[in-house]
Order: structure tokens, then C-alpha cells, then sequence
């Protein structure tokens, strides 16, 4: 696989104070990543700086060798949930369609061929039905599923989400997963940030883990080392019977990586075949 993106030395501030330093990254194209680290390790902070929104203090983010900002094919990005206005007064079918207007001007009408790919990024989420809806009115799961068909009508070469699998159900978690199955097949690039580490050991081809700083890249294997999470976790590790486990900081902890006990309280997502998440 060819290098598609690259950051070189990059340094990014978030509120007045430095939220990633130095980071140095290539990801290959095609590939799909798992960003991982402990809350406030710099995971939004860096999908906000590869789409422009935050400025970096230091540093080049280049895609395949040109700066991001003249990058004409469609990086989609998915942020977390609770940084959306919900009560926004649109439709479910108006937010899909958001995602073409990216390749056309805002005062054009959508073709044809655009209103069949908003249908069908619909349909591939299985949200169809609800396209008449007011997206205040779904589900926190029907809502993600509704920015994922948004993402998917821009057609992207890049995706980034942002927590896709904190507090949904299971039907928006296996529908999470299945797209990334699909895009896998159409060798589109994709960083998702997560806090369970078990799907980010089980899922995905390499993992960047971060805490204000690179930790760590590469295959899971070679990510997942006691130093490296000792690195990243410090105080929210602990080692039991030599296994290295990560401790929720709302509910107690989770099994070691690679082999994940799932957890079993009200807070966390039920599990689905993979292990508890850290929230």
C-alpha cells in the first residue's frame, strides 16, 4: 500500500493549551486505524486537525505528498455525537444530502445521481424509513447511523470517526462495523478513535496510540506492550497476574488487551463481541 497520509511534526492547541506535540504519522492508503488513548489524549483534537477545523501550531499534515488543505477528493469526518445540534430543524434525507454538496456548489440543486446516492447510503445504513423524520427526534443510535450515511454520500478517500461506538446500541454498532467491512473493499482510508481496546486489537490493521504526544504505531501486537500502555494509561493501568488491564474510570476496569472480560454495568455498551469500552 502507498503512503496516503502524512503528518510531520505536528503540534496542535486546543483552549489555549497544547493538546498534541510532535506528532509524527504516516498511514497507508487503505488501511484502517484505531486511535486510541486515555480521555484528553489529543483523539478529537487530531481528526479536527486533519480536516482543517483546528490550526496546527507546527508542523505539515500532507496527503498523498500535497498539503491537506489542496486536497480535492473528500475527506468525511464523524464527530462525536455530543457535539452536534440536535434540535437543528432538519430531516434526516437533509443531513444525507449535506454530504453531496460538498462537491457542488451550496446555491446548485442536487442531480438526479445525487438524490439515488443519498437513497442508497440510506438504505446501506438501514435508516431509509426515517428519512422524512426530524433528526431531533431518533435515537442516539439512528442519529449516528444517520452522519455515517452522510459520510458515505461524500464518497470520501478518507474517514474519520470520532467515537462511533460510545453509547449506541448494538444494531448501530454491528451497522458501524459492517460499513467498515465495506469501505475495507473499496480501499478507502479510515481513522477511528475508540476506547475499546479489545476491537482495536481484533478489527483493525494498525493502531495509533496517543496521550498528548505519539505513544506508539503500528500493528496491535507491536502497539499493545505493557510499556506502551503504561506510556499512554500511567495510573489507569494496573498489572494482575502479569496481564496489563486499563481501569474504567467509571466503573471499575476491564480485562487485558487481547482478551478483554467484557463489562458488565449499566454505563458501558453492552458487549457485542468484543470487550467492554473505557470510558
Amino acid at each position: 500500500m502507498n503512503e496516503l497520509l502524512e503528518l510531520r511534526n505536528v503540534s496542535v492547541s486546543y483552549g489555549g493549551r497544547p493538546a498534541l506535540d510532535s506528532v509524527n504519522l504516516s498511514i497507508a492508503h487503505g488501511a484502517q486505524v484505531a486511535v486510541v488513548g486515555p480521555n484528553g489524549a489529543g483523539k478529537s483534537t487530531l481528526f479536527k486537525a486533519l480536516v482543517g477545523l483546528l490550526p496546527l501550531r507546527s508542523g505539515q499534515i500532507l496527503i498523498h505528498g500535497r498539503p491537506a488543505a489542496e486536497y480535492s477528493d473528500p475527506v468525511a469526518y464523524v464527530p462525536q455525537r455530543e457535539e452536534v445540534d440536535w434540535r437543528f430543524p432538519v430531516t434526516v434525507a437533509d443531513v444525507v444530502a449535506m454530504g453531496r454538496y460538498g462537491r457542488r456548489r451550496w446555491l446548485k440543486r442536487l442531480s438526479d445521481a445525487d438524490r439515488e446516492l443519498v437513497l442508497k447510503s440510506l438504505e446501506r445504513l438501514g435508516i431509509a424509513n426515517l428519512a422524512r423524520r426530524p433528526i431531533g427526534e431518533l435515537s442516539g443510535g439512528q442519529q449516528q447511523r444517520v452522519f455515517l450515511a452522510r459520510a458515505l454520500a461524500q464518497e470520501p478517500h478518507v474517514l474519520l470517526l470520532d467515537e462511533p461506538f460510545t453509547g449506541v446500541d448494538i444494531a448501530t454498532r454491528k451497522a458501524t462495523l459492517e460499513l467498515l467491512s465495506g469501505l475495507r473493499a473499496r480501499s478507502v482510508t479510515v481513522l477511528v478513535s475508540t476506547h475499546d481496546l479489545d476491537l482495536a486489537a481484533g478489527r483493525f490493521d494498525e493502531v495509533v496510540l496517543l496521550n498528548g504526544r505519539l505513544i506508539s504505531a503500528g500493528p496491535p501486537r507491536e502497539v499493545f506492550t505493557h510499556e506502551h500502555l503504561q506510556a499512554a494509561f500511567g495510573g489507569q493501568m494496573v498489572v494482575i497476574d502479569g496481564k496489563a488491564i486499563v481501569v474504567d474510570q467509571c466503573c471499575g476496569g476491564h480485562g487485558p488487551v487481547g482478551g478483554v472480560d467484557s463489562c458488565r454495568c449499566d454505563t458501558c455498551e453492552p458487549p457485542d463481541g468484543g470487550g467492554g469500552e473505557i470510558r
